[in-house]
């Protein structure tokens, strides 16, 4: 029998004591089997979870111990593809409640409700931030992630303040959470092991003249979102204004879902340019001129009641045509992916319901909900997708045998492929697969998981009546 998805995914991981890594291996096929629960009944008894406690609060685990192994497995993973591979960084917030936040850490300053006196009440929200590279095909089938980090606000505390006093361009970017966008590009530039396949993509966060020129420096491509009017050229114009004189190279049209989930089709202009990019002012003796391609895409005729599409892109990439222009739009659109698999992270995996008291202990555990999360986002898409992964290469014998139980007769007609037994998860989840539904997507899957664990105990203890006496 081939490698479990656990042994793939801490092959790599050296704790410092093969104890703590045969732990670490049961503690994650348990969360993997019942995502979403909490940390006893996903453990099952208290000699697990009283295990898991102190697993968690041990000093020698941290989150990049944990998450090593499946670092390396990412990069077999990207290594066993061919073509380019899209690197998604974002970052997302975590908030607890605890009667001493101050052993987790505050993210920011929240606005409640208004006072007898006129005044807003205001409150600091305890909790953490991550910040994550998630790797993914052209496809948007998730490889995994290639970089992490873990941190709340006090690290950074009075940088706001100094930001106010001078020209935030002339505070070092090693002072700024900005930081964690160069870390993650350098450290998943390492891990990929192919810099020109990378291609690294953010949101308007990311618009950072240091990113552009690590990024040159790596020999990596990145793709990201504007938000800053640089100076372009000779210095003495910005890129709008050059980019207000380029004539459009045709339109594309594209389908998107708002805040509220509801779906919208627009039709974007594009227009295109190739130019010089300088840096910000206070930066220009420490960084060199860029030469890079912009993109912009603006909505024609928006309706009313919500604001227009316009994306304002820059990438080191090649944009020569009205086509690769079109293409990198359909590369930025698959930034979504990322939220798709914090969703998944923060609602599947139930993270902020998590009772750990301390920052360490809570970022051990997400490390280790990451790799459930990104294993029910990879699992969803690769039975979409053309891959060729087999169903004995994702689940084992005793798993396709009782889903294949579970399964409707009407529903057990074809192939026993992939996509059956990922639509047997999903209806375990409570997935409908009537003719006209759309693919199952994360949230059955996650919900189909938890119930196949249950069947496989029943299963187990059915077999062995002696268990129940």
């Amino acid at each position: 029998m081939g490698q479990s998805w656990v042994d793939a995914e801490t092959a790599g991981c050296d704790l410092g004591d093969e104890r703590l890594n045969r732990r670490l291996g049961a503690m994650l096929e348990a969360l993997g089997q019942r995502p979403g629960k909490s940390l006893p009944t996903a453990f099952q008894d208290w000699s697990n979870t009283k295990a898991a406690y102190r697993f968690f609060s041990n000093g020698n685990v941290s989150e990049d111990k944990i998450m090593e192994g499946h670092f390396a497995a990412s990069a077999l993973r990207i290594r066993a593809t061919d073509g380019p591979i899209l690197i998604l960084q974002d970052t997302t917030e975590f908030s607890f409640k605890r009667s001493v936040p101050e052993k987790i850490g505050f993210t920011k300053i929240s606005t409640g409700r208004k006072l007898e006196e006129g005044r807003y009440q205001k409150h600091a929200v305890c909790g953490l931030l991550m910040h994550a590279s998630l790797a993914i095909t052209p496809d948007g089938l998730p490889l995994g992630l290639t970089a992490a980090k873990f941190w709340s606000r006090s690290k950074f505390k009075g940088t706001a303040a100094l930001k106010r006093r001078i020209n935030p361009t002339r505070v070092p970017i090693e002072q700024k959470e900005s930081m964690r966008w160069l870390d993650n590009l350098r450290l998943s530039t390492k891990r990929a092991g192919a810099p020109e396949r990378c291609v690294h993509i953010g949101d308007r966060e990311s618009d950072i003249y240091e990113l552009y020129c690590l990024a040159e420096d790596l020999g990596t491509g990145f793709l990201v979102r504007s938000c800053v009017d640089r100076l372009a050229e000779d210095g003495n114009t910005t890129i709008s204004k050059v980019m207000a004189q380029i004539q459009a190279s045709g339109t594309h049209e594209i389908g998107f879902r708002d805040a509220q989930g509801q779906a919208h089709r627009a039709v974007l202009t594009i227009r295109h340019a190739t130019m010089t990019v300088r840096p910000p002012i206070g930066k220009q003796r420490k960084y060199q001129h860029q030469t890079l391609q912009i993109i912009h895409a603006e909505e024609l005729d928006p309706p009313e009641g919500r604001p227009p599409v316009f994306w304002k892109l820059i990438t080191n990439l090649p944009v020569e045509s009205h086509a690769q222009a079109v293409h990198k739009l359909e590369w930025y659109a698959l930034r979504w992916k990322i939220e798709t698999f914090f969703r998944t992270l923060k609602t599947g995996c139930r993270i902020e319901d998590i009772r750990l008291a301390t920052a360490d202990r809570l970022a051990n555990c997400i490390a280790l909900c990451c790799i459930v999360a990104w294993r029910v986002s990879w699992l969803t898409m690769l039975s979409r997708g053309t891959q060729s992964a087999t169903a004995a290469a994702v689940f084992t014998e005793a798993e396709r045998g009782l889903l294949e139980r579970a399964t409707p007769d009407r529903k057990r007609d074809g192939p026993r492929d992939l996509d059956f037994y990922v639509r047997a998860i999903a209806r375990l989840g409570g997935y409908l697969d009537r003719a006209a539904d759309p693919p199952p997507g994360t949230t059955v899957i996650w919900r189909g998981f938890a119930r196949l664990a249950d069947l496989i105990e029943g299963a187990r203890i059915a077999t062995n009546p002696g268990i129940c006496g």
